[in-house]
């Protein structure tokens, strides 16, 4: 297997609130794939930051009487918790507002402009008379005027995925103040994407998107491109525009551009070569973007083109997720209809979410809905009824009749070499992030080992007293098991340190092709909870009180 040296990022979770399931599911599948490649010995650089900037920021911070600054490094702070305690991996994690990722968006903005790529022109743009601020894309909402869907944000709709300019939005209305805004001339600022247009239709086509994503895109490039505004006026929370006293540069400038200047911080610090490397036109480094479908527009059209226009790598790839919704209701947000990764530990633990997810997941943009109660049973009777009861009832034997320590052969070498074999396939899988087809094949072989078990009755041949064909059945159980065990391993993080704890071994991929023989385990201890009706009616109403 070819070692590679791999970047990773997730979108950055904004710094106006608590990190929620929703952060969690992108998290948790880039993390995932991310622990699968490192379990295969390549370098995998996973980074996220806190995207900090914008009118939504400096509004929070006004009305809680702090400043931005300290509100956003507090939240980062919270943020970092949060993932931590559900395992996920990152190498290092930022913030936008640093001075590092100010220093280079003034110097790409430089460039831009240098190279003729950036122009000043008079627009008009909402206004609330009310509040006497221009309104940010996220502080007005409407219909759609593309596909009609009401209650979308002035900047892109979340049904269709298209971008619009705000004063296009039917019905507009401020939330700020409920009232309707009027239209005002100012100057912006613009990058032109129309430019890049002939390169960007070449490069979708070099890489292997999801069909639907792919169609995606191109049916916006069927249509006229619009130079993208990448100015915000005043009152604002940002990094100020070199040369202009009362302009900003708007979030999704800086956000992506601290991927390069995260991954720049972290080389400097970490790591024996250049952030360059991960970037310079021709590396042989690879790049891949975790996003939700919102954002395929800002990844896959603005950003490559930035990134060509100051002779960057563009992206290796970008794995696109659909929406998460519990009970089938839609997560909010700005209606305040979450349940925060905090909520979620005070009943549950990080493993049972993680695995979930899995379940759900693949390589597509579908919608990803949680069920309560489908959720317990799955963990209860995958993790519980299943894969942990497998080590449960083969470890007994070992323990109480053969001193901890497993044969010297298998009992059954070919069922051995079939789980191996089946490994190239899961493997594959793993790749591709069809982590839902991962879980049906390791449940499908823990039904394998469970009925091997059955047909063999150990606890029939215990009673006899030639006790060597009992000691290599229930051996192989425990062999069996470490392999499910290890396909485990980048899923549920906390599981597998107590199953390698009792294994007394440490999993890796290339292992299993070896059998444990004459090893010493350690002394069988429960393994994982089983879930119980009342922690899944407290996670219930607390997100039904929070949707009154």
């Amino acid at each position: 297997m070819i070692k590679k040296r791999i970047l990773v990022t997730c979108a950055l979770p904004y710094s106006n609130g608590p990190i929620h399931l929703g952060h969690m599911l992108e998290q948790i599948q880039a993390d995932i794939w991310v622990r699968y490649k490192r379990m295969c010995g390549n370098d995998v650089y996973f980074i996220c930051a806190d995207d900090s900037h914008g009118t939504a920021i400096m509004i929070k911070s006004n009305k809680i009487n702090i400043s931005p600054k300290i509100m956003i490094n507090k939240v980062k702070i919270k943020h970092k918790l949060d993932f931590s305690r559900f395992n996920i991996t990152h190498n290092y994690y930022d913030i936008t507002d640093s001075d590092s990722n100010k220093e280079l968006v003034e110097k790409i903005y430089l460039n831009l402009r240098f190279n003729g790529f950036i122009k000043s022109k008079k627009i008009f743009q909402l206004y609330d008379e009310k509040k006497n601020i221009f309104l940010p894309d996220r502080f007005v909402k409407g219909t759609c005027p593309i596909c009609k869907s009401k209650n979308q944000y002035g900047d892109n709709c979340e049904i269709c995925g298209s971008t619009y300019n705000a004063i296009n939005l039917i019905k507009s209305k401020s939330i700020l103040s409920n009232s309707k805004p009027v239209i005002k001339k100012t100057n912006h600022i613009f990058f032109n994407l129309p430019y890049f247009k002939i390169l960007l239709k070449k490069w979708i086509k070099s890489i292997k998107f999801h069909k639907s994503v792919y169609n995606k895109i191109n049916n916006w490039l069927k249509l006229d491109l619009k130079k993208w505004d990448i100015s915000r006026d005043k009152p604002y929370f940002g990094f100020k525009i070199p040369n202009f006293e009362e302009k900003y540069f708007y979030v999704w400038l800086d956000a992506p551009i601290c991927y390069i200047s995260t991954i720049k911080k972290l080389c400097s610090k970490r790591l024996n070569f250049s952030f360059k490397d991960f970037f310079k036109y021709n590396s042989k480094l690879k790049t891949y973007h975790f996003i939700g479908k919102d954002i395929i527009y800002f990844h896959a059209l603005f950003w490559p083109a930035i990134l060509e226009s100051i002779k960057f790598k563009k992206p290796d790839n970008i794995f696109v997720h659909g929406y998460l919704t519990i009970n089938n209701y839609k997560m909010s947000k700005s209606k305040g209809t979450f349940i925060t990764a905090n909520d979620w530990l005070k009943f549950l633990d990080s493993d049972s979410l993680r695995y979930y997810y899995a379940s759900k997941l693949s390589d597509n943009i579908n919608d990803i809905n949680i069920n309560m109660y489908d959720f317990m049973k799955k963990i209860n009777n995958d993790i519980v009824n299943k894969i942990v009861n497998l080590a449960s009832r083969s470890s007994k034997f070992i323990n109480n009749d053969f001193n901890d320590t497993l044969s010297e052969k298998l009992e059954d070498k070919k069922l051995y070499n079939y789980f191996i074999k089946k490994s190239y396939i899961i493997s594959k899988l793993f790749n591709s992030r069809k982590f839902s087809h991962v879980i049906k094949k390791i449940i499908n072989l823990t039904n394998i080992a469970n009925n091997y078990i059955d047909n063999k009755t150990p606890w029939k041949l215990s009673k006899i007293k030639d006790k060597k064909l009992l000691h290599e059945i229930v051996s192989m159980g425990l062999n069996l098991f470490r392999i499910l065990a290890t396909f485990l391993k980048p899923i549920v993080p906390e599981l597998i340190i107590k199953i390698e704890k009792f294994l007394n071994i440490s999993l890796t991929w290339n292992s299993i092709f070896y059998p444990l023989l004459n090893h010493k385990i350690k002394k069988f201890k429960k393994l994982y909870n089983r879930i119980n009706i009342n922690q899944i009616n407290s996670i219930i109403n607390l997100y039904k009180c929070k949707c009154l």
